[in-house]
């Protein structure tokens, strides 16, 4: 058992006042009035509620909250004299989970609609308290708040298939949850690396799903399948009985836990397990990381009447541990080849009537579906589950964009948001350099703090179909539970802000002086979490045929300082008040400095190349993805070169051909081109198959310069960075015309064979 006294450093993390009349409260509350005075817990302190169930269990979790920062336990009375009084008055908050707060100096009082905003007033309390277990003085100060959350799902998720997770850090790991007000725990239970969920009908799905050789020491992408006479021993599973215990736990706090059973793909696991349940019934070991051979499946038959008894099965006893209303279900990223090959799959599709793949995985999922609603359960799938048609009742997870969640809130299904950018936790938030390797990707906590889940296309109607938003934390790169925490905070506490505070009132400044709190908060409670927001950003700024660099810091009240030569900063080098404007080829090193400290990172850095078309304007005949935008429309020509940072410095271009025109500004002599391009085959980029260079000077009539045709065979697993060139002989140019044609789909033996794939370009060099 996992004590809660060994949890509290978890579970009281902010923290209080940093001055007099100050409360930095997270999410910001939606009214709130501090007064002069406190109220102190002390030994003469009782809880006050009438005869229920639900404020019983409030006020013992209260209460032993308290007695773990201080010697202080509540008594709980009749009629005590200083109380802290829980009550329900549905009349006085009709919100769900809202909740009123008030304080004296005499009498705490919360008044909710129930036991949610019961807790989550609770919560409030907390984080006017100290962090740790202390000697001094409980007081809270005398305030007034009126509080409720804004949507409806608030969710944070954890994968422990990559990784697995031990039941006391999924427990800490719900603290964080409690304390920021979510209310939704989205534990990602069954992948291809690993099955976690005891299924006592099926033993192998954790006697043999839940293990995998250790690859621990390559790369994620890097690392091969087990050999024989290897031994599975890296992995692990939650049994039943800790399942129960942790949703005990969860529920205590106010947290639903909605499990994901995978289907139809993700589940190597469960065919390692039992080959049957495939297409080809090959037997094959769980995958160590993220390739896998090609005759390896990992997808049920669709076809086989044997897959559905067995998933009917597993759902019964995961529907008999979990309470939640919603199951979710998973549905993305099928490699549906083998059901394009296999005669099981293609009768069924011929007996239903289904035209294509496509249709036979909605038939899937609305069986699937089907069997849910028919136990009183919804589902949820990400959004990969609108292709074919949609289940009937399904909610859709928008996680590719915001596309999906659009198509779905259209089509009158309920959506949560959860876009790869900005809410993948498993994406940098600073850096690189300096930081831990992450899954591509950049999520700083200003842009998680400034995300809005509604989109703007929708109507009004259309956006009450938005429940809300949450943030995934895939594990890939992430083994601990200090990576763990590092990745999740503070950006949860900024998602917090996003879901619960009403949007009019949100403050990214205001937010980060709250903040400044909880950090130390953090650092008492032994807390790993990231400083990154102190880190600089070096932004390319082109204005009128010119770059600047503009050096920004989401940090309040420190300077930054920096240096152009490649040099480590410090508090004496260069003071930054304006942008500056580059005209050679430099290396930009900043940092922050707080009291004449540098803090304790990891200098920023960008190199800027200096070539002839630097400060050009860019028109693009296909758009290029939100989702990869880069620095805007000007990123081929900022003197900024990509890295393997997948997705901060490069434009994505997902099934188009990218064709840019480039104007210099004037006439210049030129005599080479070059377009640098990144392959990363588990992300769907590769190299586009050729690259032409054209140039004019009136803009209308273009002449080719020179093509290079791609030499990096798609299959290459490597990531790789090429440029692409023409050299010629030199010439006068005002405009340059580049276009890489995109490869038309992923390569054989790919995970998205046959589907469309990305160009990732950074910088046209013109020299």
């Amino acid at each position: 058992m996992f004590r809660i006294n060994l949890l509290l450093s978890f579970l009281l993390l902010t923290f209080g006042l940093t001055a007099q009349n100050t409360v930095n409260i997270i999410p910001k509350p939606v009214s709130l009035t501090v007064n002069e005075g406190s109220f102190t817990i002390d030994y003469k302190t009782s809880v006050k509620y009438i005869a229920d169930k639900d404020l019983q269990a409030a006020a013992k979790y209260f209460t032993s909250c308290i007695k773990d920062i201080s010697d202080v336990n509540l008594a709980v009375v009749k009629n005590p004299s200083k109380t802290i009084e829980l009550k329900y008055d549905k009349a006085k908050v009709p919100q769900a989970e809202g909740y009123i707060l008030t304080v004296t100096k005499n009498k705490i009082t919360i008044t909710a609609n129930n036991r949610q905003g019961i807790l989550f007033g609770i919560q409030s309390i907390l984080q006017t308290l100290p962090a740790i277990r202390t000697n001094g003085a409980l007081n809270v100060p005398c305030m007034e708040i009126t509080d409720y959350p804004a949507f409806k799902w608030r969710g944070m998720h954890l994968d422990v298939s990559r990784h697995f997770f031990s039941p006391e850090t999924v427990k800490t790991y719900i603290d964080l949850i409690a304390k920021y007000k979510f209310n939704t725990f989205h534990w990602h239970l069954i992948d291809d690396q690993g099955w976690r969920l005891e299924i006592k009908k099926y033993p192998k799905l954790t006697s043999v799903g839940a293990w995998r050789v250790d690859r621990n020491h390559l790369d994620w992408d890097d690392r091969e399948i087990m050999k024989p006479g290897e031994k599975p021993t890296y992995g692990g599973f939650y049994t039943q009985a800790q399942v129960r215990e942790i949703l005990a736990y969860a529920a205590e706090r106010g947290v639903t836990v909605v499990p994901e059973i995978e289907m139809p793909a993700h589940v190597e696991s469960a065919i390692a397990a039992y080959p049957n349940l495939s297409c080809i019934q090959k037997p094959q070991s769980v995958l160590p990381g993220g390739i896998y051979p090609v005759d390896y499946q990992t997808s049920y038959c669709a076809g086989n009447e044997d897959v559905f008894k067995f998933l009917e099965d597993v759902l019964t006893e995961t529907m008999s541990l979990f309470p939640s209303k919603y199951i979710h279900i998973g549905g993305d990223e099928l490699d549906k080849r083998f059901w394009e090959k296999c005669p099981k799959c293609q009768k069924r599709m011929k007996d239903e009537g289904l035209k294509d793949v496509d249709e036979l995985q909605s038939y899937f999922i609305k069986r699937m579906e089907k069997f849910v609603v028919s136990k009183g359960r919804k589902i949820i799938g990400w959004d990969e589950i609108l292709e074919g048609g949609l289940a009937p009742e399904a909610t859709v997870m928008s996680w590719r964009g915001e596309a999906g969640g659009i198509a779905a809130a259209k089509m009158n299904h309920d959506v949560i948001m959860t876009p790869g950018n900005p809410l993948y936790f498993d994406h940098y938030q600073a850096g690189p350099q300096g930081e831990p390797l992450a899954n591509g990707g950049f999520n700083t906590l200003g842009k998680v703090y400034n995300y809005y889940p509604v989109p703007k296309e929708l109507t009004s109607e259309q956006a009450k179909h938005i429940l809300g938003a949450q943030a995934n934390l895939w594990a890939e790169f992430i083994k601990t539970r200090l990576q763990v925490e590092y990745m999740v905070l503070p950006r949860m506490a900024a998602l917090a802000e996003v879901v619960w505070t009403p949007v009019e009132m949100k403050n990214f400044a205001d937010f980060r002086k709250r903040l400044q709190s909880h950090f130390v908060a953090y650092g008492q409670s032994g807390l790993n979490f990231s400083k990154g927001n102190y880190s600089v950003e070096i932004k390319p700024l082109i204005e009128n045929g010119k770059l600047n660099v503009q050096l920004n810091t989401e940090m309040p009240d420190v300077e930054i300082r920096y240096t152009t030569d490649g040099s480590l900063p410090n508090p004496n080098s260069l003071l930054y008040s304006a942008p500056f404007e580059v005209t050679s080829s430099i290396n930009v090193k900043a940092v922050t400095v707080e009291n004449g400290k540098v803090m304790p990172l990891e200098p920023s850095s960008q190199s800027f190349v200096m070539h002839k078309a630097i400060g050009g304007s860019v028109n693009y005949v296909n758009k290029n993805s939100n989702a990869y935008p880069a620095d805007g429309p000007n990123s081929l020509v900022d003197g900024i070169r990509g890295t393997y940072a997948v997705g901060k410095f490069w434009h994505g271009f997902s099934g188009k051909n990218l064709i840019a025109t480039i104007d210099l500004g004037s006439v210049k002599n030129i005599s080479s081109i070059s377009l640098g391009c990144l392959q990363h085959y588990r992300d769907w980029i590769f190299m586009p198959t050729e690259v032409s260079f054209e140039v004019s000077v009136d803009g209308i009539n273009f002449k080719q310069v020179g093509k290079e045709i791609n030499n990096i065979p798609p299959t290459e697993t490597q990531a790789i960075i090429k440029d692409f060139t023409a050299r010629f002989n030199n010439t006068d140019a005002r405009y340059i015309r580049v276009t890489a044609k995109v490869l038309p789909e992923a390569p054989k033996g790919h995970p998205g064979e046959g589907k469309p794939v990305w160009i990732f370009a950074d910088e046209v060099m013109v020299e």
